[in-house]
């Protein structure tokens, strides 16, 4: 097997996607570690991990070593990136991959920091971080080198990033910790409060996937849900409607909305005048939520396109990024805006 030496890293909350010159999109897996407690030894990584989120013994325990959008383990953290990084570049001693990752906008000096060690500690030679909003619009297909302006919402697992981008650095940004976990969170509320139902984040999940809708569908659908009645102790089932599911998420929605207004609010009138003219662009898993471009589109009065495929918006932009290293390396990489 050859070695990549170039390699874009989507480290995401939910999901981790790896990125190879040359290749494209070589990995898509959760980030999600198994451990045993006991022995410190790691059991499974990524989509076999998640498996086993809620069904482990005592002495195994599943975790997400991100959250919000940042690095909450950093240990588990590095470990997860090590095991990806040798998964799809191939090991050697002497072979050190350059390396660019995405993060949020609106993460500090101390978490940036914690994401550039853990990948150098995992193995990386020269690692260089991205904001992503701008790999999100690289990965859309926007020239974000030109003097208009252009908006792109990223809803991910942890955070929800909404930039203004202009001549290839943001003008105005913010980043709200409302994204698909908050998504999954509230069904679980919901469930509690409306049908005295307890269900776990997966179930939740693949409610919000099926049924979940962020403005009123045509025609009302249906699913049974599962979980552990609060009133018994006992399992149990009950049928659940889309429009329950657009109650429970109608709070998330609101958030992700006013910070959008509050964005274009302070977003240059110039840049405004683009904007309403192209349209916002929506990437991130969260832009696959059933209405959420027309809940968007309701909201501010402008046209919203969701990505041709915006799970993969955020790497495909990071590799694109890195196969301008060579240009960007000695101007902008280290100093202009959505190279941090």
């Amino acid at each position: 097997m050859g070695f990549a030496t170039e390699v874009g890293i989507d480290l995401g909350t939910a999901n981790v996607l790896v990125y190879i010159k040359g290749k494209g999109i070589v990995l898509n897996e959760p980030s999600v570690v198994a451990i045993n407690k006991d022995t410190d030894e790691i059991l499974a990584v990524g989509e076999d991990a998640r498996q086993m989120l809620g069904r482990t013994p005592s002495n195994i325990i599943a975790v997400r070593p991100l959250r919000d959008g940042v690095v909450s383990d950093y240990d588990i953290t590095e470990r997860m990136l090590k095991y990806f990084i040798k998964k799809t570049c191939g090991s050697g001693r002497f072979f050190k991959p350059k390396i660019m990752i995405c993060v949020p906008s609106g993460v500090t000096d101390v978490e940036k920091r914690a994401v550039r060690e853990a990948a150098q500690q995992a193995g990386g030679k020269d690692v260089y971080l991205m904001e992503e909003p701008v790999a999100a619009a690289i990965g859309a297909g926007i020239d974000i080198s030109k003097p208009d302006g252009v908006m792109v919402i990223d809803i991910g697992g942890g955070t929800t990033d909404i930039a203004v981008i202009s001549l290839g650095g943001i003008v105005a940004s913010t980043s709200v910790k409302m994204a698909g976990d908050k998504f999954d969170e509230a069904i679980i509320k919901y469930m509690r409060k409306e049908h005295k139902l307890y269900i776990g984040e997966r179930t939740a999940e693949e409610l919000k996937m099926t049924i979940g809708t962020a403005f009123p569908r045509e025609e009302v659908i249906t699913k049974e849900c599962r979980g552990r009645d609060l009133v018994t102790g006992l399992p149990k089932s009950v049928d659940v409607t889309s429009d329950e599911m657009m109650s429970a998420l109608d709070e998330a929605m609101q958030t992700i909305t006013e910070a959008v207004h509050n964005v274009l609010e302070r977003t240059p009138p110039e840049l405004a005048a683009d904007i309403s003219n192209s349209g916002i662009v929506l990437t991130g898993g969260g832009a696959l939520l059933y209405g959420i471009d027309r809940r968007i589109e309701d909201r501010t009065g402008i046209k919203v396109v969701v990505a041709e495929d915006p799970k993969s918006c955020v790497a495909i932009g990071t590799g694109n990024a890195l196969n301008e290293l060579d240009a960007l390396e000695g101007n902008s990489l280290n100093r202009k805006a959505p190279y941090l």
